[in-house]
């Protein structure tokens, strides 16, 4: 049993419902024993820091001296909530190391169960199903903040995807921006955004994006009727969480509850392909 302080973040339990529910699923299936910080608080995402610049440090330094008491790794599944507290974590520190280590979920997965762990697990091969990995901005960079080696070519959800069966295709975009909250503020550059990664996703021949942030995967599920209605271009492809595909390739019983839950619903490629 791998055990790990577990940051869940607000979405988890509204808009990103199936992410979080995969989560749980996966970590059951690979034994890894998530234990939800207590009495954790919102990290103050786009808003906190938008504007008061102390209460953005305060809310997640906040978090972090919950799980350094803890004393265990912390994993955080929000990329905008890992942003966060990588931010405070670096600030309390003068730069220095944390005191505890901070993993996305994704990235845990791939260095602490590793490919031989994934593969032990997978009962349906996603075989024939092309993808591309979509990180967005904040898993990665600033890369002084986050530490990331390669900050514009992540590869651990790549790696993931290709430990259970599917076919990741190669594209330029994995770490473009998708507008983030500016899809509200101003979405005309938002949609402008998004439709540049539908028209790459498709140039790089994939079928389905695979994502691990829960902003990207709402931008980019979201708005493809009205980007689709503005450029009289047909937009219909599945956004998915990378969690969603392991929990799928590891035969779990939810998936479909969870890809109900989707605008564009990945279901009817999942049965063309037999994986459904």
């Amino acid at each position: 049993m791998t055990k790990v302080s577990f940051y869940p973040g607000c979405s988890l339990e509204g808009t990103a419902r199936e992410y979080g529910e995969s989560i749980a699923a996966v970590s059951r299936i690979l034994n890894i024993e998530l234990k939800e910080l207590e009495d954790w608080n919102c990290c103050g995402a786009s808003s906190a820091h938008a504007t008061n610049g102390k209460l953005a440090l305060a809310l997640p330094a906040r978090n972090l001296e919950i799980a350094e008491k803890a004393g265990l790794e912390l994993v955080v599944p929000c990329a905008a909530c890992y942003s966060r507290l990588m931010t405070a974590a670096k600030n309390r520190g003068n730069g220095e190391k944390p005191i505890i280590n901070i993993k996305h979920f994704i990235s845990f997965l791939w260095e602490s169960i590793g490919e031989a762990g994934i593969k032990e697990k997978v009962t349906k091969p996603l075989s024939g199903m092309k993808v591309v990995c979509y990180y967005g901005c904040l898993i990665t960079r600033p890369p002084d903040v986050t530490g990331a080696n390669d900050p514009d070519n992540p590869e651990s959800m790549d790696n993931l995807m290709q430990a259970i069966g599917a076919e990741v295709r190669p594209w330029s975009y994995k770490t473009d921006c998708c507008g983030g909250s500016h899809s509200l503020t101003i979405p005309d550059i938002s949609r402008k955004l998004t439709r540049k990664l539908f028209d790459m996703a498709a140039e790089a021949g994939a079928e389905m994006i695979v994502t691990a942030c829960p902003m990207c995967q709402s931008n980019l599920d979201s708005y493809q009727k009205k980007i689709s209605r503005e450029s009289g271009k047909d937009y219909c492809i599945p956004i998915v969480y990378s969690t969603e595909l392991l929990g799928l390739a590891f035969g779990d019983s939810a998936v479909s509850k969870w890809f109900s839950r989707h605008i564009v619903d990945p279901r009817p490629l999942l049965r063309q392909k037999g994986l459904l």
